[in-house]
């Protein structure tokens, strides 16, 4: 069946070679914010993948991902390195009017918890787990009682309401049993930091060591290369990557508005190919090409940091303390795993964080968790992009998941999260129902603060 899918797609793409040959659109600009896993976008600029595909290709560095989004949608530009969560609230109407939707996931992983060095110097060493190992939230119990007899809060940055890194953050804090807080906005609240034992605010990536180093932020979740940066300055300590949160999930996409989508689908499929070729490139022979890629985006239009910082992720050799370093060859992942499918139970996991934290203020059934992920994740023109690379023999049918599979999960990857809570996508509702910290339904929101 998946050979036979596979040849129609292989010969609608031979059939319509003229027609694929025509892009809508070819001068085109792409936006990022400066992170590591913008690298596809670099790697198709600079080794012409792009120009493969007929597209003229700028690719822009934006402020903040508030600002990113906004230029998505008013048409200045014309896709850009989204966060999954990001592109999937848009769809729910939250936090934007624009259709934003994608066919593409730019890579899983990447991301990381820090905490200031001097608090952790506080945390007794038999609490602490081995350097490279994840580290429970737990620890923080003592400095929240500290701060809160100084009548003070402690303070954790995050990048944005609808990123995986406030997400992320808030369920390593409740499996430590440490309440995030909740999002009220029929009360008119959006903070986030309703009933909150620690207060979560949005700082933009590049700004969290200075932000830390200042005494503003006592611990951040954020991408690379900033985490890597706050230990290299003596400031902070990784205690949690977002591997070893929630396993494979997807972070960063392609993201574009639903009408662009539609009036330019050739230009969309030329997109996904070269990123595709992209995310191939960086994860090659167990990703040889890395330090290549790392050299690449230390470039200052592009992420602008230290190529010997850089690596650390880029190579998997991850500094988590000041001389302290692990192995993690998956920190970031561009391909292997079926890293660029859109999988739906993704955007499944990230409404039902959504709905946990209150940012959705009612109740939905398990079927309109499905349709939004239908809605939101496109993978129509990815597989179309597939059959087209393969008929070009640039990449081979292995390299791509079974397209007639049904299943809504990654294969050979599953996530796996820190407090041992299974996932089914077919079943948010009941996901949502085993924490002890967080919304479950219309009643109240449970409040406990009882480890989860």
């Amino acid at each position: 069946m998946r050979l036979l899918t596979l040849t129609l797609l292989l010969g609608s793409c031979c059939l319509s070679q003229a027609e694929a040959a025509q892009a809508e659109k070819t001068d085109l600009r792409l936006g990022f914010v400066k992170l590591t896993d913008m690298a596809p976008l670099a790697v198709a600029l600079e080794q012409g993948y792009f120009e493969d595909e007929g597209l003229f290709v700028s690719v822009e560095a934006q402020a903040n991902w508030k600002v990113l989004q906004d230029r998505v949608t008013d048409g200045q530009l014309d896709a850009a390195h989204m966060l999954a969560g990001q592109v999937v609230a848009a769809s729910a109407g939250l936090g934007s009017q624009a259709r934003l939707q994608t066919s593409l996931v730019l890579d899983l992983h990447g991301n990381a918890c820090t905490l200031d060095k001097s608090i952790w110097q506080q945390v007794p060493q038999a609490q602490k787990s081995a350097i490279g190992q994840a580290q429970s939230a737990a620890v923080l119990q003592t400095a929240l009682k500290s701060f809160a007899e100084q009548g003070k809060s402690m303070q954790f940055g995050t990048v944005f309401p609808y990123s995986s890194h406030n997400y992320e953050l808030r369920y390593w804090l409740a499996a430590g049993g440490i309440h995030p807080g909740f999002y009220a906005p029929e009360q008119g609240d959006n903070s986030g930091q309703l009933q909150a034992q620690l207060l979560i605010s949005v700082t933009p990536p590049p700004q969290m060591p200075a932000t830390m180093e200042a005494g503003t932020l006592q611990g951040f979740c954020v991408g690379e290369p900033w985490n890597q940066q706050a230990v290299q300055k003596g400031l902070g300590v990784v205690l949690v990557t977002n591997e070893q949160l929630h396993g494979a999930m997807a972070e960063k996409v392609l993201g574009v508005t639903a009408d662009w989508a539609k009036a330019n689908p050739n230009t969309h499929i030329k997109l996904i190919k070269a990123l595709l070729r992209a995310g191939y490139w960086l994860d090659q022979n167990n990703n040889a090409n890395r330090v290549a890629a790392a050299k690449m985006i230390s470039q200052p239009h592009y992420v602008g940091a230290d190529v010997g910082i850089l690596s650390r992720s880029m190579t998997g050799t991850f500094e988590f303390e000041q001389g302290k370093t692990s192995q993690q060859q998956d920190f970031n992942v561009f391909f292997r795993y079926h890293a660029t499918y859109p999988f739906y139970a993704d955007a499944i996991w990230y409404l039902t964080q959504m709905r946990r934290w209150g940012q959705i203020a009612k109740a939905q059934d398990d079927a309109w968790y499905l349709q939004q992920a239908q809605q939101v994740f496109q993978p129509e023109p990815y597989q179309q992009a597939a059959a087209e690379l393969i008929a070009e023999g640039k990449l081979k049918t292995t390299d791509f998941v079974d397209f007639t599979a049904t299943s809504l999960t990654r294969p050979g990857k599953a996530s796996s999260f820190i407090d041992g809570k299974a996932f089914d996508p077919s079943q948010p509702n009941a996901y949502l129902q085993q924490f002890a910290i967080g919304q479950q339904s219309d009643a109240a929101p449970n409040t406990a603060t009882a480890k989860n």
